[in-house]
């Protein structure tokens, strides 16, 4: 087959060892309160992508939406071999929800000329789930989530989908869209010649107006957080003193929580 464009989706997330601060005002996540980093799980779709175009030639588009910084989760992945990037970015994208998201992102991706889509399966920070999907839909493509395993075959993909119990062998015809999982490989560490390549690689920035986008952000919609609350401090608990009544106490204090 001829040589393969595939775009990755990717996102800039805090840090998991980072706390996680929501803004009073608005219940959005604030994301200069923690370190921020690419999202492990698009740094595995990333890989998958390398390793397709190490066997099948072509190039790696990476595509982010979000506030400048996010250009340095973009910078890694053309660090670890993609070969450009594109990055959608504007104030009035801030507090988009999925539904806006994935509008956005699907302009994005139909400024490309792509094969093949790889998404993370969901981001650590939304948890969503849905984007994937939503994406597929925008863009009338085949979708195969929960990928642990990818190859492709002439215009076939070929994947095993993660499922209660075991997996799935399922195939799609390209274009198509697949979400990958974090057991379908580890991705590769950034060199210092990738560092040094990638502060050359080309990165296009577009914005609503570019897009032609009607209004987005958190004001515009489909979903809102009401009110947020923080996570109870974790309560001590209960010592059992073995005085040779211990078995009697454990059984006694879990049939009082209804676990026996």
């Amino acid at each position: 087959m001829p040589a393969m464009n595939i775009a990755v989706l990717i996102k800039q997330v805090p840090d998991t060892w980072s706390e996680r601060v929501l803004k009073d005002a608005d219940w959005t996540l604030d994301r200069d309160a923690a370190d921020a980093v690419i999202d492990e799980i698009d740094a595995r779709g990333v890989e998958a992508a390398l390793q397709l175009v190490e066997q099948h030639g072509g190039e790696v588009t990476v595509v982010t939406m979000g506030p400048d910084r996010a250009t340095e989760s973009l910078r890694k992945a053309l660090a670890m071999g993609a070969d450009k990037a594109v990055h959608v970015t504007d104030d009035g994208l801030a507090g988009s929800d999925a539904l806006q998201t994935s509008a956005a992102l699907a302009a994005a991706i139909g400024t490309l000329s792509v094969d093949l889509v790889i998404t993370g399966n969901e981001s650590t920070d939304g948890r969503t789930g849905s984007v994937p999907s939503m994406l597929a839909e925008r863009l009338g493509l085949p979708q195969v989530t929960s990928v642990r395993s990818l190859e492709i075959d002439g215009t076939t993909v070929r994947a095993e989908r993660v499922r209660d119990g075991g997996y799935s062998e399922v195939t799609a015809t390209l274009p198509a869209l697949v979400s990958v999982t974090e057991k379908i490989n580890e991705p590769r560490y950034p060199g210092f010649k990738g560092i040094m390549a990638a502060k050359k690689k080309p990165v296009t920035v577009l914005g609503i107006a570019d897009l032609g986008l009607d209004a987005a952000g958190l004001a515009n919609a489909a979903t809102v957080v009401l009110d947020a609350a923080p996570r109870p401090p974790k309560q001590s608990g209960e010592k059992v003193t073995d005085d040779g009544t211990g078995g009697t106490q454990a059984t006694e204090f879990l049939a009082a929580a209804r676990l026996i």
